[in-house]
């Protein structure tokens, strides 16, 4: 999907530790227009059952840089017990059920006029990104 002559952004969650999509992550989109400039926030959105999120704001003309916010703390604070019934063996945390990552961000440079997806890959204690298709 493109939009001219603006990039385009979309993402989605896997919770791989019990592979599923990550329903109910806050997303907040940010974008720049340059590495030297101050980041911009527009919106954001949350994950669905399909963990996509359907409506992150458009880009401005000009953004370079763009960064996306997970907020998944609260996602893992309210599936603990689904992951520990679906990977018994595994431990809740190290610090008493504290979830190791509280947030995740990442950063990345767009191209006029091209989709980028990015996906990210997300369990207690990792995740990956990548650009999608």
């Amino acid at each position: 999907m493109s939009t001219g002559t603006t990039a385009s952004v979309s993402t989605h969650i896997l919770d791989t530790s019990v592979g599923r999509p990550a329903e109910g992550v806050a997303v907040r989109l940010c974008a720049r227009g340059g590495h030297d400039a101050d980041w911009r926030a527009l919106g954001g959105s949350t994950t669905g059952a399909d963990g996509r999120c359907e409506d992150l704001p458009a880009l401005p003309e000009g953004t370079t840089h763009v960064r996306l916010d997970f907020a998944v703390e609260p996602y893992f604070e309210k599936t603990a017990k689904k992951r520990a019934d679906a990977q018994r063996e595994a431990p809740a945390g190290r610090d008493g059920g504290a979830v190791f990552f509280p947030e995740v961000v990442v950063a990345f440079a767009v191209a006029p006029g091209e989709h980028h997806h990015v996906p990210l890959l997300l369990n207690p204690f990792g995740y990956s990104v990548y650009r999608g298709s």
